[in-house]
């Protein structure tokens, strides 16, 4: 009888593992923390997803100094804030009392659709003869004529 081997399932190390619960504990900046989480459980409330994927919540009780419930979105990735859409920043600023889900924003021919800050990205505007884009400035025109101390 020959014998052979078991492998076993690829494991991953100890460090990946710490460094993922150590992400969910502090990393705010790829979605919500543990805590942030426990406080959804314990005091929110689902109240709908937009297009890109971030999930909006509404406090269950008026615990604000104001008196009004706490709103707050959960950003699908990074954290950044020109992810949200307008109807769904209207009612985070309570502009509507009703989230998109109920009374949808109504939409103009002429509005262009939304667009997260593009800064940063490799998707940002560039100008002709920027540094970060193909650096080819037009060629001059004749009409400038370069100052000298005289």
């Amino acid at each position: 009888m020959i014998r052979t081997r078991r492998r076993l399932p690829f494991r991953r190390p100890l460090t990946v593992g710490f460094h993922d619960v150590l992400s969910k504990i502090f990393g705010w900046w790829e979605g919500a923390t543990i805590g942030t989480r426990f406080t959804i459980a314990k005091r929110g409330r689902f109240v709908g997803q937009d297009e890109n994927g971030n999930r909006y919540y509404e406090s269950r009780d008026n615990v604000s100094y104001d008196g009004r419930k706490r709103r707050w979105v959960i950003y699908d990735g990074y954290a950044e804030a020109s992810k949200v859409t307008p109807d769904w920043h209207g009612w985070l600023h309570y502009t509507f009392d009703q989230p998109p889900t109920e009374q949808p924003l109504p939409r103009r021919a002429w509005e262009k659709e939304h667009l997260p800050n593009l800064t940063g990205t490799p998707l940002a505007w560039r100008p002709p003869g920027s540094l970060a884009g193909d650096a080819k400035r037009p060629a001059a025109t004749g009409d400038y004529q370069a100052w000298t101390p005289e």
